[in-house]
C-alpha cells in the first residue's frame, strides 16, 4: 500500500499563512509554534502544518526543537554581519551580470516609483517588501536561477531582523535604487556595481550600529 501524499495546496496554504504572519510581525521571537495550535488556527490537519514548518526551517526562518515546537530564528550580530557580507558580494555580482533590456529596466523603474509612493505614505510593510522586490528583479535579470534562489533566501532571513526596526521614512533605498537603475540605463555597469556596494554596505553599517546600541541599552537597564 502506497503512502497517501499530502495535498500540495494544503501544504502551500499552511506555508504561506504562517510565513505571512511572520513577515507581518504578528509572531514574536518568543512565540512557540506547535503543530497542534497551528492546526486549530488554520482548520487543517497536522500533516500539512508539519510539511510547512519543515520548509520554513529549510529556508532559515524558524528552528524546530523536538517535542517543544518551532520558534522564529534569532540572529547574533556576527550572523547578521556575515549575511550582509554574502548578500553584498552576490548583489554586486548580479548587477555585473544582469542582462539590460528596455523591458527589464522598466520593471526596475516601476519598482522605484512604487518605493517612492510607499515612502511618502510611510507604509513600512510595503516599502520594505518593495525594496526586497527591487533586488529580486535584479537577480532574475541575470538569468541565473541558483543566484536568484540564494538571494531570495537571504532576503527572507534579513527580513526577520529588520521587520520591527525598519523605518520607511528614514530609508535611503529610493535614492540608491534610482541611481543604480540610471547607471544601468547609461550602460555603466561599473558605476552600478559601485553604487550597489555602497548601498548594501551603508545598510549593513547602520543596522549593526542600531542593534549594538539596543544591546548596550538593554544591558545598562539590566545593570541599573
Amino acid at each position: 500500500m502506497r503512502k497517501i501524499r499530502i495535498p500540495e495546496n494544503l501544504t502551500t496554504l499552511a506555508y504561506k499563512t504562517i510565513k505571512d504572519s511572520i513577515w507581518d510581525g504578528h509572531l514574536d521571537e518568543g512565540a512557540r509554534l506547535t503543530e497542534e495550535r497551528l492546526s486549530r488556527l488554520l482548520g487543517i490537519s497536522k500533516s500539512p502544518i508539519r510539511e510547512a514548518l519543515n520548509r520554513l526551517e529549510t529556508e532559515g526562518l524558524i528552528r524546530i526543537e523536538p517535542r517543544r515546537g518551532a520558534y522564529l530564528r534569532t540572529f547574533s550580530l556576527k550572523e547578521i554581519d556575515d549575511l550582509y557580507g554574502v548578500r553584498e558580494a552576490l548583489e554586486v555580482h548580479a548587477v555585473a551580470t544582469v542582462k539590460v533590456t528596455p523591458e527589464f529596466t522598466q520593471r526596475l523603474w516601476d519598482s522605484v516609483e512604487r518605493l517612492r509612493q510607499y515612502r511618502e505614505a510611510n507604509d513600512k510593510f510595503r516599502h520594505l517588501e518593495e525594496a526586497v522586490n527591487f533586488h529580486t528583479i535584479l537577480a532574475s535579470g541575470t538569468g541565473n536561477e541558483q543566484l536568484a534562489k540564494i538571494l531570495d533566501n537571504l532576503h527572507q532571513q534579513v527580513w526577520l531582523f529588520r521587520r520591527k526596526t525598519y523605518d520607511a521614512s528614514k530609508s535611503h533605498a529610493y535614492a540608491a535604487h534610482r541611481a543604480i537603475v540610471s547607471s544601468l540605463v547609461k550602460g555603466d555597469k561599473g558605476e552600478a556595481q559601485r553604487l550597489m556596494h555602497e548601498h548594501i554596505s551603508s545598510v549593513r553599517r547602520k543596522l549593526l550600529a542600531q542593534l549594538r546600541s539596543k544591546d548596550e541599552n538593554r544591558e545598562a537597564v539590566y545593570v541599573a
